[in-house]
């Protein structure tokens, strides 16, 4: 029997299938695609480590669904528009969104895994994706300089009780007395 892999291959012709790449490939299962048959696609190193860790997400990279959103096989559509609606900040990322058509079976399983839209409430990540909630203790992982003051958050600083903002990628919390920004890149949350 052909393996998963192998019949993946053979579809995207040894190609991933969300950027076109053709090194590094390996099978994928999107998620929240509990009994479907077509839940696998093949995708190189880059576009799965950045699947896996959504906050480094390069908008630059995933120019490529204008391309892949386009296809054939359902899971990679899937992608596509979970993709397209978490960069939909961007304005390249919500025209294609605007294009992307998929049927109400698609459209549920794209939903049921996407993040959160604007005007809900922003998901606050640290840099291991872990979600993170108003009240929290982060630890700094590299040294900040803290602008317009002479303080340096140095590494290792525990940062408690955390404030959320309405900008996912920041936080707001004490260091040395001062309240002070953070983005949410540089914290990892506490036990």
């Amino acid at each position: 029997m052909v393996s998963s892999k192998q019949q993946l291959m053979e579809r995207s012709g040894s190609k991933c299938e969300l950027c076109a790449a053709d090194s590094g490939l390996e099978p994928y299962g999107v998620p929240a695609s509990e009994g479907r048959g077509d839940a696998d696609i093949l995708l190189c190193e880059t576009c799965r480590s950045q699947l896996d860790n959504p906050a480094d997400l390069d908008g630059a990279h995933w120019r490529c669904l204008s391309d892949s959103m386009w296809s054939p096989v359902p899971a990679v559509q899937v992608m596509a528009w979970r993709l397209l609606k978490r960069l939909s900040g961007e304005t390249w990322a919500q025209d294609l969104l605007d294009m992307l058509y998929l049927d109400e079976d698609q459209l549920a399983w794209a939903q049921a895994g996407a993040l959160p839209a604007e005007g809900d409430s922003p998901v606050h990540r640290d840099c291991n994706g872990v979600q993170l909630q108003a009240g929290d203790t982060v630890t700094v992982i590299k040294d900040l300089d803290v602008k317009g003051t002479s303080i340096v958050a140095k590494r290792g600083t525990a940062v408690r009780g955390i404030s959320l903002t309405d900008n996912p990628e920041h936080i707001e919390g004490r260091v040395e007395g001062q309240r002070i920004v953070i983005l949410t890149k540089f914290v990892k949350k506490s036990g």
